[in-house]
């Protein structure tokens, strides 16, 4: 996968995708030894930088031309998640009631959320308590990322 950014975060190495340089298409957890690299152009040079003013004041609103991917479902998901306040969480299911929609579905469009962080899919836990899963995955480093951003969050103003 060819990014135009691979940049160094608290929770590793990140990196950006953009759509013919315009749209932001993708930002990915990648591996510790994936190669950092500048970026290339400028959406994602700026995409860089509102990530770090993110991971120093977890209060910082992004404000990046997001691609339009997805289903229709998952779009008007990840539409509903950025309006989910930082520091503050939803269950699968008040997501899902405001969707008209189920939990499972709900869960399964976080977990497809191409656009980590900025869409925040990490604030939509379990109504049981717990974290739930994250990126697809339900334990290990993914979960972790999780729980360090809810922290991250919490800790705002």
């Amino acid at each position: 996968m060819d990014h135009d950014a691979v940049i160094q975060t608290p929770v590793g190495r990140l990196g950006i995708r953009c759509d013919g340089g315009e749209l932001l298409s993708a930002i990915d957890y990648l591996s510790d030894t994936t190669q950092l690299s500048a970026p290339r152009h400028a959406l994602p040079t700026e995409v860089a930088r509102q990530l770090r003013c993110y991971f120093q004041d977890p209060a910082f609103q992004f404000d990046l031309p997001l691609a339009e991917q997805g289903t229709p479902f998952q779009r008007r998901v990840w539409s509903a998640l950025l309006h989910i306040p930082r520091g503050e969480t939803r269950s699968y299911g008040e997501v899902a009631r405001l969707l008209a929609s189920g939990a499972r579905a709900v869960g399964g469009a976080c977990a497809r959320n191409p656009i980590i962080i900025v869409v925040p899919c990490h604030r939509v836990v379990p109504a049981g308590g717990g974290l739930g899963g994250y990126g697809g995955s339900t334990r290990g480093a993914d979960v972790g990322i999780k729980a360090w951003l809810l922290r991250h969050e919490a800790r705002q103003g």
